[in-house]
C-alpha cells in the first residue's frame, strides 16, 4: 500500500527508511535531495515509536509489535503510530543499503508526515490511555475534533479506519 522498492530513485522522490537505534529501529520519511551512488541525501522526519516501545519493555504488547519495532515497513510503521512517538527533522544522508529505502508516493508521505505533525499519535493514546469515564470521553471529543477539522481527505480518512478498528470513535 504505502511502499515499493526504488527502481531509480530521483531527487524529489518520497521515501521511507529505516534506521538503526540500539534495540529497535527508527523510521525516517521525507523526500530526496540528492544523490551520490548508494547514498542519497534526505529531508523529512525521523520517528523514534517510543510509545511503542515502553510497552514492549512493559510486557504489554505481543510479539507483532516487537516485530513492528524492529523491521518497521511502510504498511506496518503505522501500528507503531497509535502510541507516543517522539520526532525530528531529519536532513542527512542515507546509505541505500544499509537503512532499508522504500519509495513512496507522495500521497503516502502526506498520510505518514500530517499523521505526526498533527499529533495523533498523542490524541490516540491519551484515549487508549485513560480508564472509561469522563476523561476518556473528553480524550474522543478532543480526538473527534481534530479528524473533523483534517483538510487532508487522506489523512481523514486513514485517521478513521484506525480510530474504527481500535474501537475508540463510536
Amino acid at each position: 500500500m504505502f511502499g515499493r522498492k526504488p527502481k531509480q530513485l530521483q531527487e524529489g522522490s518520497y521515501v521511507f527508511a529505516t534506521k538503526p537505534d540500539g534495540q529497535y529501529t527508527n523510521v525516517i520519511v521525507g523526500a530526496v535531495t540528492g544523490i551520490d551512488g548508494d547514498k542519497i541525501g534526505v529531508s523529512g522526519l525521523i520517528i523514534n515509536m517510543a510509545g511503542l516501545k515502553n510497552k514492549v519493555s512493559q510486557g504489554k504488547a505481543g510479539p507483532r509489535s516487537e516485530e513492528i519495532l524492529k523491521n518497521p515497513t511502510p504498511e506496518s510503521c503505522i501500528l507503531g503510530l497509535v502510541y507516543r512517538t517522539e520526532h525530528d527533522t531529519f536532513n542527512d544522508t542515507l546509505n541505500i543499503k544499509e537503512n532499508n529505502v522504500v519509495e513512496m508516493s507522495e500521497k503516502s508521505f502526506y498520510v505518514l508526515d500530517g499523521w505526526i505533525r498533527e499529533s495523533l499519535p498523542e490524541l490516540i493514546n491519551n484515549v487508549l490511555s485513560l480508564p472509561e469515564g469522563a476523561e476518556r470521553d473528553q480524550a474522543k471529543r478532543i480526538l473527534k475534533q481534530r479528524k473533523d477539522t483534517l483538510y487532508d481527505k487522506n489523512l481523514k480518512q486513514n485517521l478513521y479506519s484506525i480510530c474504527r478498528s481500535l474501537k475508540i470513535l463510536n
